[in-house]
């Protein structure tokens, strides 16, 4: 599946959660799903949890956030002392 088939997966409509990004057919948000991996579920959990979603809606939030993030500039909001 190429990327552009998988971000087809991700829509946003401002009468949906605000406008978050979520995943199309769903009010389930890339950033809940990315939260759910950060916290130890895993791909098959959330699969098992949420009939209808499949492993491809999961990568097309990571391949969301990453394309997101791509032209992003990040300050540190702690200095480490070295």
């Amino acid at each position: 599946m190429t990327d552009q088939q998988l971000l087809e997966r991700i829509v946003l409509n401002p009468k949906v959660l605000a406008g978050k990004p979520v995943i199309r057919g769903t009010r389930l948000s890339v950033e809940y799903i990315l939260n759910l991996l950060a916290h130890d579920a895993n791909v098959a959990e959330i699969l098992e949890e949420y009939e209808g979603l499949s492993p491809e809606d999961i990568k097309a939030c990571i391949l969301f956030a990453s394309k997101s993030l791509s032209n992003t500039t990040f300050m540190p909001l702690v200095v480490e002392n070295t």
